[in-house]
């Protein structure tokens, strides 16, 4: 009956309108050999380790289930082993060690070896192939491989080295593969050595992948995954009530509230690690002071949490979540309209007079992102500024980005999954960075030391001093840690990634 009365609801919400994304064949949810997600995002393309998609966090949850990470986390953000079961530096770091598991197989069905960890790393250090983190695999070189044992030497220290092999391009792939097909035929037909294989991918559509048999790590329940690409906030509340799938993210959350209530589905949430935050351009009337810190002091972030997001928000005033390591919670950006109004006067701006700019924003990537700044615009207007809003997708933002021309002010979601400093402020803040818009000497002054600094104590004392100088002068508006709403059908069991992940492979059936 529950399975009749589903049909009948998706019948009626394609008759009112709303879409729901066409897959082939009988990948539908309440199955369970498939299971079917509702996801926020499209996937741009299927090298995980170059390119600007590479470094989107809100697409890793796929290449996650494709591709096996040097390292993995659990969902509390702790390291464990991926491809690599042990690593570390010598005692004066000098040099790193790592151990390649002699368990693991490409999709092909040929073993993951020593030389596609060397290969891996090589290509992701190589600047002529566009991995936008290159900086960091850079570091090291010179490999020796010993049976499993890779040796490198340490070119340059970089602190966070093994914690990016968790993250952001932190991928292994296969050397003879990629050799052989090149990067178009990669796209085409990718292998890694994960969970799922690639069975079909339309862009724009779906990716369906199929369980590998032959994965080194535990069984996953679930014989099929489809991850339906439905960037509609809207359509994705259709596709989990109507049952045409079985998880579905990032959805308001008043219809989480409502949908977690209802016969047949579950919803659970948890603080993430990512945050909301205002990307500050030093271009036009950014570069006067005055009217960045008005535009912080303005923001009533407590508001825009209870009422907007429904209590699901952390508010913030640093680019660390109190999960970072960096996290100071004496460091504190207050709300102070009357303040922001005196520090326009000065500048000559007021309600009469405004200060006029752009603020770029997605509208329906997070839950109440438009609304969010809608809200903030007229915290704005009541203090003399007036901003025009500029809709983008993320695409667009990550292109704009990496050519320094965004807005003078862009609403943007940061995430950082291993909760180091120098992967929030200092990549967002550092000028040479490409994730940075704000490009001014004295900043890169301070963090510049930071990233070779040997001495953890001392680099995390210097990013909270760093964090604090970047909130008295407001070189960026972080607003609030976002709190990941997830909606499931009944059934299963869905375990939050504080990383912000929907890892299939971690959804189980319940017995």
């Amino acid at each position: 009956m529950k399975k009749l009365l589903r049909t009948a609801l998706a019948a009626a919400l394609l008759a009112g309108g709303l879409a729901v994304a066409a897959v082939p064949g009988d990948a539908r949810a309440a199955d369970d050999k498939t299971l079917t997600i509702a996801y926020n995002v499209n996937l741009p393309s299927w090298d995980p380790t170059v390119g600007l998609s590479a470094v989107n966090p809100t697409i890793q949850s796929i290449y996650k289930s494709v591709f096996d990470t040097y390292i993995d986390q659990n969902p509390d953000l702790s390291f464990k082993p991926g491809i690599l079961t042990e690593w570390g530096w010598n005692a004066d770091k000098t040099k790193v060690q790592m151990t390649v598991r002699d368990d693991a197989y490409w999709h092909d069905g040929s073993k993951v070896t020593p030389e596609d960890v060397v290969w891996s790393l090589q290509r992701a250090g190589n600047p002529d192939t566009g991995n936008p983190i290159q900086f960091v695999w850079g570091k090291i070189g010179n490999f020796q491989i010993d049976g499993n044992t890779i040796t490198a030497d340490v070119k340059e220290f970089e602190p966070t080295l093994f914690k990016w092999m968790a993250f952001l391009t932190g991928f292994v792939l296969p050397k003879a593969y990629y050799e052989k097909v090149g990067a178009e035929g990669f796209e085409k037909a990718p292998i890694g050595s994960g969970p799922y294989m690639v069975e079909e991918f339309q862009p724009n559509g779906f990716v369906r992948l199929k369980r590998f048999d032959k994965y080194w790590g535990p069984k996953p329940d679930f014989e099929t995954v489809v991850f339906k690409f439905v960037p509609d906030a809207t359509s994705r509340v259709a596709e989990v009530e109507s049952g045409a799938a079985d998880i579905t993210l990032e959805i308001p959350y008043e219809q989480f509230d409502r949908l977690k209530e209802k016969d047949g589905l579950e919803g659970v949430s948890t603080p993430v690690s990512d945050i909301g935050m205002i990307f500050l351009n030093d271009v036009g009337p950014m570069e006067d002071p005055n009217v960045r810190k008005a535009a912080a002091l303005a923001i009533n972030k407590k508001a825009i949490v209870d009422r907007l997001l429904r209590g699901y928000g952390v508010p913030i005033d640093t680019l660390q979540a109190p999960e970072y390591a960096a996290f100071d919670a004496s460091t504190k950006v207050p709300y102070d309209p009357e303040k922001a109004k005196e520090l326009l006067a000065a500048s000559g701006y007021s309600k009469d007079n405004p200060v006029k700019f752009t603020i770029q924003t997605t509208r329906g990537f997070k839950p109440k992102d438009y609304e969010m700044i809608q809200a903030i615009v007229g915290m704005w207007r009541n203090v003399g500024i007036e901003a025009d809003i500029e809709v983008y997708e993320i695409a667009k933002h990550y292109e704009l980005r990496a050519q320094d021309t965004l807005a003078p002010a862009a609403f943007y979601n940061w995430g950082n999954a291993i909760g180091d400093p120098a992967t929030s402020t200092g990549f967002a803040m550092f000028g040479p960075s490409p994730h940075s818009t704000w490009d001014t000497d004295d900043l890169d002054a301070m963090i510049g030391p930071l990233w070779g600094e040997t001495d953890e104590a001392k680099r995390i004392d210097g990013y909270k001093a760093v964090d604090k100088y970047i909130a008295e002068n407001a070189y960026v508006i972080p607003l609030l840690q976002y709190v990941q709403p997830i909606i499931h059908r009944d059934g299963i069991t869905v375990t939050p990634h504080v990383a912000n992940f929907v890892l299939p492979q971690n959804v189980k059936l319940d017995m």
